[in-house]
């Protein structure tokens, strides 16, 4: 047995987990495939972004334990099994290009999943070098130059437009907003999509600005947004600990209006801290997967509500907005390699993005990106937003991310490059 520690990998099969920080994974017998094929996962399991990460390994452990159990993939008449090698980057630059040098040089992966943002930055020039396949969850990563790294699940912060346009459709009479969230390459990009889809609806910001990643104390923070009297806060996309402490301050300090964010992860901890009538009413963008909302005939994660049970049966306590987002991409990667015949890098991308059109988990969708992100390395389509509703997320509404971009590009661009996140400002 071994264990993750940070800085470290190791070799996953199918581990059982103890805690955020390590834990052990015993070796699980796999099925009767000829050949492995192995899937690197190159993500912060531990650090201030671990709660992005190791519920992604979680539920990419549950993927490939199905997957193996099942007789493996099956790739141009070769059964493959799958196995997972895992590094812990910490969100930090230099262990996130170490830890790719690792994965592809040493190990020789076919895939590298990663988070976005820091590692994939600093990645990105290695794996188009080394003409490996990697994705990220923050489609604004991309350029011209990212030509192997693919965003074909998560597409942050597009889908953001979403939730603010249910908000405006269904409740015209807010009209202000306060918005926060912390500067770094999530935050940005977010601020500027959430700008342009307020902007769009008419919704006024009477408060925004950044705080600093180190930034503990949010009861000043919060103070300051409500003395701008909005009609709803914001919360960006925080990380899931800022969102924890942002809501807990803005019940201590007595408000009762609207709230929306890009995630509401643990939510139910959340509610402890404050009520479940503090929370009723949040909209925010990632659902729980036992919504049956999601057993509609578009939706290509099949059998969502078992993934959900599986999930919180083994690591009770730790489902949020990646839980299922890493397996998902994992399940496009399989169903292109068997497309392609092949497992390697430049088939299997070929294979994924044929005809421009792909299966999201959310239901059909376009290859897409040139306009914002340079290259039409996203898969974008619908995009579910989530309301909090007796104490318990909600599906409401699937939003069409397509539609709300040709009427906001414009604004939306503008923004970006005020914050200088067009990927020819980046670059």
């Amino acid at each position: 047995m071994s264990k993750i520690r940070k800085g470290m990998k190791r070799r996953q099969f199918l581990g059982t987990a103890a805690s955020a920080a390590a834990f052990t994974a015993p070796y699980v017998k796999r099925g009767h495939a000829a050949e492995t094929v192995r899937i690197g996962f190159n993500a912060p399991v531990t650090g201030d972004v671990a709660a992005w990460g190791l519920p992604g390994l979680y539920g990419c452990e549950i993927w490939a334990e199905k997957l193996n159990a099942a007789g493996g993939i099956n790739v141009g008449g070769t059964t493959y099994n799958v196995e997972l090698v895992s590094y812990d980057n910490e969100y930090l630059s230099d262990k996130a290009l170490t830890g790719a040098k690792q994965l592809v040089l040493e190990d020789g992966v076919k895939i590298v999943l990663q988070l976005g943002g820091t590692d994939a930055l600093a990645t990105a020039e290695f794996m188009t070098k080394n003409k490996m396949l990697s994705s990220t969850l923050v489609p604004s990563d991309l350029s011209p130059e990212t030509t192997y790294l693919v965003a074909p699940c998560e597409v942050h912060p597009l889908y953001n437009s979403t939730g603010v346009e249910w908000l405006a459709r269904n409740k015209p009479e807010l009209k202000t907003v306060a918005m926060v969230t912390q500067d770094d390459t999530i935050g940005r990009p977010s601020v500027a999509l959430y700008r342009a889809a307020f902007e769009v609806t008419g919704m006024e910001l009477v408060h925004d600005s950044f705080f600093d990643l180190a930034t503990t104390d949010f009861a000043p923070i919060m103070t300051a947004m409500l003395a701008s009297k909005p009609d709803v806060l914001c919360f960006d996309t925080a990380y899931p600990d800022f969102i924890n402490l942002l809501n807990e301050q803005a019940f201590l300090q007595g408000y009762e209006g609207t709230i929306i964010s890009c995630t509401l992860d643990n939510y139910p901890v959340i509610m402890e801290k404050t009520s479940a009538a503090f929370l009723e009413g949040h909209i925010f963008q990632f659902p729980d997967f036992d919504d049956q909302a999601l057993n509609q005939p578009q939706i290509n994660f099949k059998n969502a509500n078992d993934f959900y049970a599986e999930y919180t049966a083994r690591y009770p306590g730790s489902w949020n907005a990646v839980s299922w987002e890493y397996a998902a991409i994992l399940e496009l990667w399989k169903t292109a390699a068997e497309k392609a015949g092949s497992v390697e890098p430049d088939p299997v991308l070929e294979a994924m993005k044929a005809g421009g059109k792909g299966d999201h988990a959310f239901g059909p969708a376009s290859w897409w990106g040139e306009e914002l992100f340079g290259i039409n390395n996203a898969l974008v389509g619908a995009w579910p937003v989530v309301q909090m509703q007796n104490g318990k997320a909600t599906i409401v509404e699937y939003g069409d991310i397509p539609t709300w971009w040709e009427k906001a590009k414009d604004a939306t661009i503008k923004h970006f490059e005020e914050l200088g996140e067009m990927w020819y400002q980046r670059t």
